[in-house]
């Protein structure tokens, strides 16, 4: 039974408000340029059974090629991990399927519950003393806390290390365009993909960990010429699994850590949806974006959970508000927490012990194609390669033969030549020697067959 709260005189009264008489749709739509304004109905069939549009969905998801059916190294920032049966078990339970939100804390212990166990993980994981309950993925962190450092220092300008994901980089100069505040983004450079500097209007420098092209290193030095200038350091990290064998960033210097969660726990799921895991110094905790669960106990001394804080506009007025996030990914953030649960650190860190040996074998099976050689010199599980070919030819020529080879550096940075030979290509878990060799042969067929 549909349930229309508004009454007629109710429709009139807001009509009023607008200063119209009656529905004008034209009016309604008078923002809308005219040329993506669409008034026809869209050509789809119509009134189908539910077998009809099964056949048809069905038709449409076998051109998919799953990544489990074939040799996968496609990474840049969504990777292919197995994820545990017991997983989809767990976050399946009705309890937490129905409790979505906490927007009802007191009734909602369960959500609360895990979503403060999910940010002490993540506090534990980035080298952090607060993690908030999730962000929607690791590119809109990234843009909050662009935006917390600029609250923080009251300076507008973020510095973006060329090495930053393309896609991260984006959505900071989208948030921080429509604020009026300065993104500047440094060369991209395998070679200098970690290095930048501040001035005195500089709120932030934006580091990402392993980079792009899949380097890591050391960024103490970074974190003391930020702080020198009064800066903040903004970690990125798109590879989860890598916090089990790197150096946490908090440890580095780092004052906000954000990453993507998708490595642990989530598929890649077509492209979502994600989460965004977002961690910062203790003193900072006021100006974090989303909302922070914290364990407490009741009248009568029994352990509970709550709403610890929630700045955001749903919750206080909304020019106080730090973000306009409206939810998290919670049941992104239950798989994470489950994943991460059953595997502990010490099995956190073997998942990363076996990342990096099947890169390492990876790297030394390309290395060894005449004309091939590996870009990256220090990596944890994805480097970057040149061909003698444009990247995204030797892709294309490999998907034909089945192997799914990485992804042309091209596709990332569409305006950088020097990269139009580069390919990124990442191994998890899920690479095995045969994978590895398949790959090998088909590169060495494509480059010189």
């Amino acid at each position: 039974m549909r349930y229309l709260p508004h009454t007629d005189a109710d429709r009139r009264a807001m009509l009023a408000a607008v200063g119209q008489s009656d529905i004008d749709i034209d009016a309604l739509f008078a923002a809308v340029p005219e040329g993506a304004l669409r008034r026809d109905l869209p050509d789809l069939p119509r009134a189908q059974s539910e077998l009809a549009v099964e056949r048809v969905l069905s038709r449409l998801a076998a051109r998919n090629v799953p990544a489990s059916s074939v040799p996968f190294f496609a990474g840049a920032g969504a990777y292919h991990h197995h994820v545990p049966a017991t997983v989809d078990h767990i976050i399946q339970r009705s309890e937490f399927m129905t409790a979505y939100t906490p927007y009802q804390p007191e009734i909602a212990q369960g959500t609360l519950q895990y979503l403060f166990e999910f940010q002490s993980q993540v506090a534990a994981l980035t080298g952090m003393e607060v993690a908030n309950a999730s962000m929607y993925d690791g590119s809109t962190a990234a843009g909050e806390a662009v935006l917390m450092a600029h609250r923080v220092t009251r300076r507008g300008k973020a510095v973006v290390a060329g090495g930053v994901h393309p896609h991260y980089r984006a959505v900071i100069e989208t948030v921080s365009r429509l604020g009026g505040f300065e993104v500047d983004v440094r060369a991209v450079d395998p070679a200098t993909s970690f290095e930048a500097d501040a001035d005195k209007d500089t709120s932030c420098i934006v580091v990402q960990m392993p980079d792009a092209f899949g380097r890591v290193a050391d960024l103490s030095a970074l974190a003391e010429k930020a702080h020198e200038a009064g800066a903040l350091l903004v970690v990125v990290v798109t590879e989860a699994v890598s916090f089990g064998a790197l150096k946490s960033p908090g440890a580095m210097g780092a004052d906000i850590v954000v990453a993507e969660g998708q490595s642990i726990g989530n598929g890649l799921n077509f492209g979502g949806p994600y989460l965004g895991l977002f961690a910062a110094r203790k003193k900072f905790v006021r100006q974090m974006p989303g909302r922070l669960c914290g364990e407490t106990v009741d009248h009568d001394g029994r352990r509970g959970f709550v709403l610890t804080l929630s700045t955001r506009e749903q919750h206080i007025r909304r020019e106080k508000a730090t973000s306009n996030i409206c939810t998290n990914s919670g049941l992104c953030a239950l798989a994470f927490t489950a994943h991460l649960t059953l595997l502990g650190e010490a099995g956190l860190r073997k998942l990363a012990r076996i990342n990096h040996a099947n890169a390492v074998a990876l790297a030394k099976a390309l290395d060894s194609v005449d004309d091939v050689n590996v870009m990256t010199p220090a990596f944890f599980n994805e480097f970057t390669i040149r061909t003698p070919k444009p990247g995204a030819a030797v892709i294309d020529a490999l998907a034909d033969r089945g192997i799914i080879g990485g992804v042309p550096a091209s596709r990332l940075w569409p305006d950088a030549p020097t990269l139009a030979n580069a390919i990124v290509v990442a191994a998890t878990e899920t690479t095995t020697p045969d994978d590895i060799a398949a790959f090998r042969a088909a590169l060495e067929e494509v480059l010189h067959g």
